[in-house]
């Protein structure tokens, strides 16, 4: 497989993780965490579930990788179907994390391209490098769909 293909299999798995999000009450944002081509975690916005401000899609993958490593350097891929925030993409490099796929861009928040440039500032400790745009298509109708859904019953 080539790396796009490969992108797009983990993105499709960040994609279901968005769905069950969704289907718990949390917006729909799913991330998973693989590391020489093995899947180590997933993770999904949780911030309803939990009744916790941090509970961010990318937090919990982390979380759960970490576990599985023994240890908080996360050194893999992580695949996102929205751009990182600020608290998200700063973890990102805090893990040292390898590399960033993610979906959808976020022009309100997102702190990797849209707002800020955390995780590409050469003068952090750490630099990730990123790919955005992977099954943006899909994410996003997710993310619209979502909010419709919280507008017609007078939400949000």
């Amino acid at each position: 497989m080539n790396e796009e293909a490969d992108d797009e299999r983990w993105m499709a798995l960040a994609l279901e993780e968005a769905d069950l999000a969704a289907a718990a009450g949390d917006v729909p944002v799913g991330a998973v965490i693989v590391q020489g081509g093995v899947l180590l975690a997933r993770g999904r916005n949780r911030r309803e579930a939990d009744g916790d401000p941090t509970a961010h899609a990318e937090i919990d993958a982390l979380r759960r990788a970490a576990q599985v490593l023994g240890h908080w350097r996360v050194e893999g891929n992580l695949y996102v179907t929205l751009e990182p925030c600020a608290m998200c993409a700063g973890a990102l490099v805090n893990a040292r994390v390898a590399r960033l796929v993610y979906g959808a861009v976020d022009p309100k928040a997102g702190a990797v391209d849209s707002r800020y440039g955390i995780g590409r500032d050469t003068s952090l400790n750490h630099t990730v490098h990123v790919t955005s745009g992977m099954l943006a298509d899909q994410a996003v109708e997710r993310l619209q769909s979502f909010f419709r859904k919280l507008r017609a019953q007078g939400e949000k």
